[in-house]
């Protein structure tokens, strides 16, 4: 089985985004097909049609999908994505990858990456150790369904951050890297809190000053997403933007509901990932499903209130209403 030159061009220009902007994609296909360099260009120039067993060699060793390129002309969209393995390590699996997704957008010199928040992005929640070994100790229990910890309680004490402390900082400092804009609402922080306080109510937290300063953990996020608009730079918590810290858009917008979108510009090709399975993401490098996501994005931009850099007034409002929502909990609990 052999497949048309024009079908292997398009074959080729998706390997070629689906590397690092480094990678030779010649090196790359002559060590995996086991061939000369020439061989790898005769092929990469159509020259030479891959045979079936090329195919295979190649997408298993890409991550990509065939089916795209017989289906050019139809109405199908493919994606690829991963899901819960139900095993003891599936929550470093989960962080794993999105590392490596993360890896793979810094790798390019032009890169972007644009987040319709619905829950606070992962990366916020890493910038305070026990707000994470919250996040990880509720995903692992409640989403992941970790057998060992059915019957166990959250308490801060316990630093369940720890066993993730070295990817959580792999992960922050990737991110820190790449130019991101993200489009909020109000509602950007409901889940966290839901999160903490249906495990406060169903007494799955050991001790009610554990319940506390979770929200005052958030607070401390809160104060630093805001250090971080008005910047319009991305830091660590605590600490004032370095040199290679990229840009941070933010975006208000207090109509539409986000929806955890995550898109990402690698040089000329984009990639969306959409969320599924609570913490899971499946992607897909569809050209056409990607120029109609974009352009949805950028119409929500236009139709959004910038607030990091500019919009002073609009950005404390924002946030002033984030940190009432969480004082309000705060307050309940001592009633």
């Amino acid at each position: 089985m052999a497949i048309s030159s024009s079908i292997q061009a398009q074959f080729f220009l998706t390997l070629k985004s689906s590397i690092p902007s480094y990678a030779s994609l010649v090196d790359e296909v002559a060590e995996t097909l086991n061939v000369s360099m020439d061989s790898a260009y005769r092929r990469i120039r159509g020259e030479k049609l891959l045979d079936f067993d090329e195919l295979r060699t190649l997408c298993q060793r890409f991550n990509v999908s065939l089916d795209k390129f017989f289906s050019m002309n139809s109405n199908s969209i493919i994606f690829q994505g991963k899901t819960n393995s139900y095993q003891e390590g599936s929550m470093m699996e989960w962080m794993e990858d999105v590392l490596s997704q993360l890896n793979l957008v810094n790798s390019f010199s032009h890169k972007h990456v644009y987040f319709l928040v619905k829950d606070m992005p992962p990366f916020h929640h890493y910038y305070h150790p026990a707000l994470a070994g919250f996040k990880f100790f509720f995903w692992m229990k409640s989403i992941l369904l970790f057998e060992n910890l059915k019957n166990a309680k959250f308490s801060i004490e316990d630093n369940h951050f720890e066993r993730f402390r070295e990817v959580t900082q792999k992960t922050i400092k990737v991110y820190n890297r790449v130019p991101t804009s993200e489009i909020w609402n109000e509602e950007g922080l409901n889940t966290t809190l839901r999160q903490i306080e249906v495990y406060h109510e169903m007494g799955m937290i050991k001790h009610v000053e554990d319940t506390m300063n979770l929200y005052k953990c958030v607070l401390e996020v809160i104060d630093h997403l805001e250090k971080m608009a008005d910047a319009g730079r991305k830091s660590i918590l605590g600490q004032a933007p370095t040199d290679d810290c990229a840009e941070y858009k933010m975006y208000l917008n207090e109509i539409v509901l986000g929806d955890n979108t995550f898109m990402a510009e690698l040089g000329d090709s984009k990639i969306t990932y959409l969320n599924h399975s609570v913490m899971y993401f499946i992607g897909s490098m569809d050209k056409k499903f990607n120029d109609s996501m974009f352009k949805n994005l950028e119409n929500l931009m236009k139709r959004s209130t910038l607030i990091s850099g500019t919009g002073e007034k609009e950005r404390k409002q924002f946030f002033n209403k984030l940190r009432k929502k969480v004082e309000s909990k705060m307050l309940m609990m001592e009633v």
